[in-house]
């Protein structure tokens, strides 16, 4: 019986084996749907699909840098607990997947995942990632990726042991130890800070509108005269802006200074004029909703299984 690639797709459904397990499962049982699944069962490649439906809030942030600093990318993998973003096999894995990453041509996750995998291009990113859940015994799932190429410099930062970890673009016509550590100084900013823009121009309008609209709504309830309250409001929206952006927060290292004020200040010194030009920051799970569980039952469960 011939098999057809939609035949493959709905067994990779049904299983979450990779397509070229499922392929060869379907040809072995001539096209027998029911029999290929119960093929790949028996050789621990279904277990997968099992693993696909528990939440996977865990694991880690890494990225990949060229030398030069001008090109780098950023990846976050996810894992199901703690455990197993500490294991040093999970973390071989999320270094290869950073590479990939850094060497990829896919504008989007679909695409990115049916690549020829950078180890073993004889199967895609995403038959390679399936293997690894059955070895790793967790549901594990890559989440995202982005990347930046630049004329100036990428500094980065990791921290919690890749529990977050941030690229900034910084824009400068040389490179020098100055402009490097006032890159990675930026970075661990906005590890700490978790700004949302860059500098008061990146803000939109309807952003502040709505933030407008809402310190308005609080300090109504004040009972003061309106051209009061509005004064009020402006302060409040003033002091936001130096919280959500970059260049008005203040910096970590000298609470003297802004970080928008340190840029210049080390621009100065080291005769490169320096600015912030991107910045991407991943933090593990973020957005996704934990299940919470007692450990010691869960520990119960292992045990009971």
């Amino acid at each position: 019986m011939a098999i057809t690639a939609s035949m493959v797709k709905e067994l990779r459904e049904l299983t979450g084996a990779g397509m070229m397990d499922c392929k060869k499962a379907l040809t072995e049982t001539d096209g027998d749907m029911k029999a290929a699944v119960e093929a790949l069962r028996k050789k621990g490649l279904a277990a997968a699909a099992k693993k696909a439906s528990r939440i996977a809030a865990e694991g880690l942030v890494a990225f990949s840098i060229n030398e030069d600093g001008k090109s780098a990318a950023i990846v976050e993998v996810n894992s199901e607990t703690d455990f197993v973003a500490k294991n040093e096999m999970f973390q071989t894995y999320v270094a290869n997947v950073a590479a990939q990453a850094a060497a990829t041509s896919a504008s989007d996750m679909d695409a990115f995942m049916e690549e020829p995998w950078g180890p073993d291009p004889s199967v895609t990113v995403r038959d390679a990632l399936v293997a690894k859940v059955s070895v790793i015994g967790e549901n594990l799932q890559i989440r995202r990726f982005d990347k930046i190429q630049t004329e100036g410099y990428i500094g980065s930062y990791s921290h919690g042991g890749g529990r977050i970890g941030v690229l900034v673009e910084m824009s400068c016509a040389s490179v020098n130890d100055a402009v490097k550590e006032a890159a990675k100084n930026v970075a661990m900013q906005v590890a700490a800070m978790n700004p949302k823009f860059i500098s008061r121009d990146d803000v939109p309008a309807e952003y502040l509108a709505k933030e407008k609209e809402i310190l308005m709504e609080q300090a109504s309830k004040e009972n003061k005269p309106a051209n009061i309250l509005e004064k009020m409001v402006e302060g409040r929206l003033s002091k936001s802006m130096k919280e959500i952006c970059l260049l008005d927060q203040v910096y970590f290292k000298d609470d003297e200074k802004t970080v928008g004020q340190y840029l210049k200040a080390v621009s100065k010194e080291c005769g490169v004029e320096l600015t912030v030009k991107k910045y991407i920051r991943y933090e593990t799970g973020e957005g996704i909703e934990k299940k919470q569980e007692n450990f010691a039952d869960e520990v119960a469960k292992q045990i009971g299984r």
